[in-house]
């Protein structure tokens, strides 16, 4: 359900405008992530013909891109644009559209629920542990989890509100 943003700020909602302000910033560290996996993965091959391949370019190159994954997840729900199957629901009345679309997203609030929160217990859990190659602490690895939880629950919530507001009106 992608978010409407209406022509006057004053009239959207305090969650639309954290929605529309993290979906910005998810879209920019997106960006910086996919340069950094780019230059990382042309770094690696590059040092790895010609010189001694780099020990931790894959390993960061691998992390990138899970975090460039669920950003974009976020980011796809913001803007509705996950694939969906329609069929039945093009065929319900405007009401019904609402309360499958109501129940979907509370399906998926409750999902994401779930990941933020066992992210951050796992985030707790693996804290002694370090990375292989680049020798950081995976706490900083599964940060990505409560995070991307968090972000996907707001907008999901954000999209379930719109939905009923464009019903009163």
């Amino acid at each position: 359900m992608p978010s409407t943003t209406n022509a006057g700020s004053s009239r959207r909602s305090p969650l639309n405008r954290l929605s529309d302000e993290l979906n910005k910033w998810c879209e920019r560290l997106m960006f910086v992530f996919l340069i950094l996996m780019t230059l990382t993965a042309t770094a690696q091959v590059v040092f790895r013909f010609f010189f001694t391949a780099l020990s931790w370019s894959e390993e960061l190159s691998c992390f990138l891109l899970v975090f460039v994954s669920v950003l974009g997840a976020a980011i796809a729900f913001k803007r509705g644009s996950h694939l969906s199957i329609t069929f039945l629901s093009d065929r319900l009345s405007p009401m019904l559209k609402k309360l499958v679309a109501t129940c979907v997203s509370l399906l998926g609030i409750g999902f994401f629920g779930i990941v933020a929160y066992y992210g951050a217990v796992l985030m707790q859990s693996e804290s002694g542990q370090l990375t292989p190659a680049m020798q950081i602490s995976m706490t900083w690895i599964y940060l990505m989890y409560p995070i991307f939880g968090f972000v996907t629950v707001i907008h999901l919530l954000d999209g379930m509100i719109d939905a009923w507001k464009g019903a009163a009106s």
